[in-house]
């Protein structure tokens, strides 16, 4: 773990676009934030002008059912933030206020990809208060059916290793491992694009899901081949796309990680478990200061302030 200061946007940055599955209009503005803010989403347009702030963190991810949604229906939420956070994750931001007037994200071109070419263009600038990470001290492990998910510790940085495996012949199984910084992240992950089969278009639609989606945001899939006319950006674009989710996912931990994520045929919901498996035993893991490497933070310092992020998990 080297040392490191928290960062945010150097200027505000909006991006508009549709829901993949409300099918909704959304406009999205991502404000600089000061240090110890952590990611927060503040949901505009509800009834009656209402507003409502939604901390980016596990403990409040509603559902998983082919996303991640922040907070609830009834008093306002967010869908399908998992694109974003994978880009504010994967570039290394830690401080960002996120306004969105819609109950999901725009989905823009199904990838990370925007997300990131919006944070470039807006600039990145450091903050004077030191980044934390949160360390994995013991492994922890999801099992669900065939697939599992787990975390488990590392000497330094934060490496995932997914693996997928579908009964088609166009994806079949998919392994891919990285060591994440923002490079990688960028050349390698950011531009893998969200994926369904054309055989469940119907039923999704008819559960009120993929009402958004088009071939200019997802990668379709038929019996014998694609159907987008372009083809894959990516020969493995289908597994560099679930390790985007992962990233994005992960990221609700609140810190960036130090350890490993290792996955099999898992998901939204796994990625999601996996962080509450890990956060039920406060001996699973440790809160490092990165500018003061031997300053651990226990769970009663920083559930009782110890300067810790306004999304710290252990923070109701």
């Amino acid at each position: 773990m080297k040392a490191s200061r928290q960062t945010t946007l150097r200027k505000a940055v909006t991006l508009t676009g549709t829901g993949v599955h409300s099918g909704k209009p959304a406009r999205l503005v991502l404000h600089p934030a000061d240090a110890h803010h952590g990611v927060v989403f503040l949901r505009t347009g509800l009834s009656n002008g209402r507003e409502r702030l939604i901390n980016a963190r596990y403990a409040n991810v509603s559902t998983t059912e082919l996303c991640t949604v922040l907070g609830e229906a009834d008093t306002g939420s967010v869908a399908t933030i998992e694109h974003l956070m994978a880009a504010l994750s994967g570039l290394g931001i830690d401080n960002v206020l996120a306004e969105i007037d819609g109950p999901e994200m725009p989905i823009l071109d199904g990838s990370a990809g925007c997300f990131v070419d919006a944070i470039v263009s807006a600039g990145i600038v450091r903050q004077e208060a030191s980044r934390r990470y949160l360390k994995i001290l013991r492994p922890v492990r999801i099992n669900h059916g065939r697939g599992y998910s787990e975390l488990r510790p590392a000497d330094r940085g934060f490496r995932l290793d997914v693996e997928i495996d579908f009964d088609s012949a166009v994806i079949g199984r998919q392994r891919k491992v990285v060591d994440l910084d923002a490079a990688v992240f960028r050349n390698e992950i950011c531009r893998a694009r969200t994926f369904g089969f054309m055989r469940d278009v119907e039923k999704l639609r008819g559960m009120g899901l993929a009402l958004g989606s088009s071939l200019d945001n997802s990668i379709a899939i038929a019996d014998d081949g694609i159907v987008n006319p372009e083809g894959l950006r990516y020969g493995d674009e289908f597994v560099r796309h679930k390790l985007l989710d992962a990233v994005g996912d992960l990221a609700l931990a609140g810190f960036a990680l130090q350890g490993e994520y290792r996955s099999y045929c898992a998901g939204h919901r796994m990625n999601v478990a996996v962080l509450d498996a890990l956060f039920s035993d406060r001996a699973n893991y440790a809160i490092i200061d990165s500018l003061a490497p031997r300053r651990e933070y226990g769970y009663a310092e920083v559930a009782a302030g110890a300067a810790a992020p306004a999304y710290a998990p252990d923070l109701t």
